[in-house]
């Protein structure tokens, strides 16, 4: 199964971890298993957090490779990121959002390949403008 590494600003890798393990409460292996969050505080020194990195990598990665989930593109936690890119094996996308990393989640099982395209489709289509009509009632408030 792909492991699946969150490097974002800290809070923002552990709360999307945290969301997506109780969206699959029902099958936590699916959503916990091989899923680490890697929180970057404005303080953080950037080497010691590669190396911490680096190593989850190697803890999560079964053989089927790992997906990093990176937030801002350009930013620490995405340069920290970057470093870690083995093609083939592992493999980073930047711009994490909830619809993304469901979609992973959901497709752990097939090729990292695979994985990286479903995480891109179901993070660009997780992203629109919500109708009014879609505006909850007064009874649903």
């Amino acid at each position: 199964m792909i492991g699946v590494l969150l490097i974002a600003h800290a809070p923002l890798a552990s709360a999307l971890a945290a969301a997506g393990a109780h969206v699959y409460a029902c099958a936590p292996q699916r959503a916990q298993g091989g899923v680490r969050a890697l929180d970057v505080p404005a303080d953080a020194d950037v080497e010691e957090t590669f190396a911490q990195a680096r190593r989850i990598v190697q803890e999560i990665d079964d053989g089927g490779g790992v997906l990093v989930l990176t937030d801002a593109f350009g930013a620490s936690p995405a340069n920290i990121a970057r470093r870690l890119i083995e093609p083939g094996r592992v493999a980073v996308l930047a711009g994490v959002n909830l619809p993304m990393l469901l979609r992973v989640l959901c497709y752990r099982d097939g090729t990292l390949a695979e994985a990286v395209d479903k995480a891109l489709a179901g993070g660009a289509a997780g992203i629109l403008t919500v109708p009014a009509e879609a505006t909850a009632s007064t009874e649903d408030r």
